[in-house]
This record gives C-alpha cells, structure tokens and sequence, in this order.
C-alpha cells in the first residue's frame, strides 16, 4: 500500500506540473489597481453584525455593532465559504505570503510543539516558525512588479521581519505582544494603524505609485485593552463577562479603525481604482454558531468571514464558492498584472478569483479540485487532525483514534451528524485523496510514542480524541433548541 501510494503520489505531482500559470499582462501604472488588504486576528465567523450567509441565522451577531464592516459587504462582495488556510495564525499568515499550504511549508503549528517528556500518545511535527528567505512573498512579488508596499501590524513570521520580505514600510518584527502595549486612546494600536496607512497611502499617490497594503489588525488580542467606554456599552446590553464585553468592545473599536481606513482612501481620491480585502486569520474560540474554533478543523476553526471590495465588483453581491486564504497571492497578482517567476508559480496552491469577482458562475480553478486542511498538533479536543473538502463533504481524520468523520455541509453546517458509518465507499474515496495531497506534498504527519505511557497521566489538554468536543457542541446544540 505505502509503495503504491507513493508512485501515486508521483504521478499527482507530475500531472500537477503540467498547468500553467496564468498570469495578467503588465499594465502601466496609472490604470493599474492599489490593494489594501485588512487581516483579523481570531475573529470567528460570526463575530461581527455582518450577516456571512444570507440563510443562516447563526452567520452573524446581531447585537454587535460593526457599521463599517457592513458598509462595506454593501459595497462589495461577501464569500459565505472562506476559509483561513490554517485554524491558528502564523500557518495562515506565511501562507497569505507565499501563496503555498501551510502543510507544503511543513508550517502547521503557530506555538511549540508538544514535547515528548509530556507523555503524548503521538509524536508531532515541528515548525521552524521563521520565513524562509528564498520564499518569494506577496509583497515582494508586487514590489518587482513596481508596487510600493507596506505592512502594518503583526507580523508573526519573524526572518527579520517584512522589511527583508518585500515591504518598503513596516511596523517591523511584531508579535502578539504588542498588542498590550496600547490601551486607550489607541486600543492595540488600531486607530495608530489607520493614521499610519493614511500617510502611506498619501505618499503613493503622490509618488504616482500603485500600493499594496496590509493591515495586519491586533485585534482581537489583547480585549483589555478596548475603550472603556465601548466595553461599558457592551456590559449595558448584558455580556456579563467581563471578557465578553471586552471582546465585543474590541471587534466594534476594529471596526471603527477599519472606517477609518475606508475614509483616507475616499479622502485621498482612490476609492475607485483600489481593491480592499477583509479577513480573519482563522477562528475564535467558541461561539454559539459554528463548531470548534481556534485550533480546530471543524467549521468554526477555519472558516472565517470574507469581504472584498473594488473595480468591477457589484455590490450586495455573494459569492458561495469555497476559497482559501491562499488564493489571494495569485488573485493579487492578477489584479497587479505582476509575472511569477517561474519556480514560484510551480508551488502556488491558489487560484484567482478574478472571474468570481466580476460575477462569473464558474469554479475557481486550482491544482487541485479538493481542498486539504492539515493541523497534525494537539491544541483541541480532536488532537493531531486533517481534513479534506470536496463538493458538499467533510472527511476528518483523527490521528490518535484512527477514526474518521463525514460531513454534508450543504444540509450540516453545524456538524452535527456524522455520515461516516452510512458512507464507507465515499469515506474511503476522501480518504484516499487525503492520502495522495498529503504525499505530494510531503507533509509532515504525526507518529506513534514509542516511549508513550498509558497508565501515566499525559501534560496535554483535552487530548482524548474528539469526543469531548462532540458531546460539548451537542450539549450546546440541545439547549439552543429549548
């Protein structure tokens, strides 16, 4: 079995070889598109009064004031099925940057890893967590193209920071610390951010230059640190935890900052010819809606809210395609007419959405028709997972059990009945093809203890396969019903 899927392997890595890239013709400065592109930080699918499904009630939260975040869904398009490339933040950020799966980075884990003294039943990978300097980044892809370029806020990939990556201007080598760094009247920097992007944007124009921007938002760490006032205004609607109240305070205040952004660029005249992108780095930690959340493949881990704005775009529209995170980097690309180096287009997992922003009905076209999410770490209840999507279905593997999960996510968005028993056939068809990506990209996986010892205890949370996680998300799924 091993040797077949191996010579498998090889061939899907062939075949793969053998599409090309499309790229966009240069076009002279004046025409060509600016981008601003705004990443949260652990904001759930939900966690915004910004509806992410027209049919789905859960999708938003009502009592959430987010007006800027809504403005701008009117004015664009929003994505029902996002996903974030990873269901914690530095895999989905060096995946924003390069384009590539975390699992082909062999990045999957944003913190260290479980160590081995720790008695774990599974010995997990291990991710340099440092930018490889022969990556070729977002912005140094659109610097080469004659884009002037400026990362803001956390960056989370060390490697010197975005000024040795591709960006003319940075806050430099920033981590989740800095957010505590400011409170009022500059909640985690939010309003700081906004001024700094204005200027940059002002410069731009002035040098006659299209830009790439990110913002790569604070928030929500550090929920503390919100206005006072704002989390007052939330105690008052009855978020009686205080860290409700501070997280609710915090999502308004990034929105206000995200208005704020919105403002310089009609300020400055740019509105019209500049692109603005707003996402979530993956999940949060648990709401009502969705299943999981942060370090978790269930829905609620991965799948994040999805705004773009700009050129061509019909407002109020939807788009109910799933797209990840790292089809960004080529989408960008195409809007920047900017040429891929040959070896960087080999590696690019993503695909443009380009006809999907101008109203096509078509599939975004990838490598790959299936779509694999692999986070082989112990963070959740599930422990070392993967996952694989392709048409309506969901298949999980759960490392540590060997057990396997089946989703329909057009009728089960929720998760809630597993299909894995009444659809072996299709179970082992996913699998199978989970199997296939991950060789051909040489993931790295998950292996057995040897030294693992049952009747002593284990220094991991809640590690005990996803049981735990099921019964919790039923338990919850009984009383929203009463």
């Amino acid at each position: 079995m091993k040797k077949r899927l191996v010579r498998t392997a090889f061939l899907y890595i062939w075949s793969s070889a053998l599409f090309a890239f499309p790229s966009a013709a240069q076009q002279p400065d004046s025409v060509r598109p600016n981008i601003v592109f705004m990443l949260s930080d652990d904001q759930h699918w939900d966690e915004h009064g910004v509806p992410m499904h027209p049919e789905v009630s859960y999708a938003h939260t009502p009592n959430l004031d987010t007006p800027r975040l809504k403005a701008l869904a009117e004015q664009g398009m929003r994505f029902s099925a996002a996903y974030a490339p990873a269901p914690v933040c530095s895999p989905t950020r060096i995946s924003l940057q390069t384009g590539i799966s975390p699992a082909a980075l062999r990045w999957t884990k944003a913190g260290p890893s479980v160590r081995s003294s720790a008695n774990p039943p599974l010995l997990v990978p291990t991710s340099d967590r440092a930018i490889d300097a022969q990556l070729v980044t977002i912005g140094e892809l659109l610097q080469d193209a004659g884009y002037t370029t400026a990362h803001l806020g956390k960056w989370h990939l060390q490697g010197g920071g975005p000024a040795r990556h591709g960006y003319d201007v940075s806050d430099g080598n920033l981590g989740n610390e800095a957010s505590g760094r400011f409170a009022a009247p500059n909640p985690v920097d939010l309003f700081g951010m906004a001024e700094r992007a204005e200027a940059f944007m002002a410069k731009a124009k002035r040098d006659g230059k299209p830009f790439y921007l990110q913002l790569s938002w604070l928030a929500l760490h550090s929920p503390d640190n919100a206005l006072p006032e704002t989390v007052a205004k939330y105690r008052e609607r009855g978020l009686r935890r205080e860290r409700q109240a501070q997280r609710a305070a915090l999502t308004e205040n990034m929105d206000t900052a995200v208005g704020r952004v919105l403002d310089a660029i009609d300020r400055l005249g740019l509105a019209e010819n500049t692109y603005v992108v707003f996402m979530s780095d993956n999940g949060g930690h648990g709401r009502d809606g969705l299943r999981g959340g942060k370090g978790s493949l269930f829905e609620g881990g991965v799948r994040v809210p999805m705004i773009v704005r700009g050129p061509g775009i019909v407002a109020g529209s939807w788009c109910h395609q799933r797209v990840v995170g790292y089809d960004l980097y080529p989408t960008f690309a195409d809007w920047a007419g900017a040429e891929l180096p040959q070896a960087t287009a080999a590696r690019i997992e993503g695909g443009s959405w380009v006809d999907q922003l101008s109203g096509r009905d078509k599939p975004v076209q990838r490598r790959r028709d299936a779509l694999v999410f692999h986070f082989p770490h112990y963070q959740t209840s599930a422990g070392p997972h993967s996952t694989i999507y392709l048409g309506p279905h969901k298949l999980i593997r759960f490392y540590e059990t060997g057990e396997l999960a089946l989703f329909n996510l057009e009728n089960d968005l929720r998760e809630q009945h597993d299909l894995a028993a009444s659809s072996p056939r299709l179970v082992r068809e996913l699998e199978q093809e989970l199997d296939l990506y991950l060789a051909a990209v040489e993931a790295d996986l998950p292996r057995v203890n040897p030294d693992y010892d049952p009747d002593k205890p284990s220094q991991i949370d809640s590690v005990r396969g996803e049981r735990g996680e099921r019964e919790r998300s039923s338990r919850g799924e009984r009383q929203r019903d009463r």
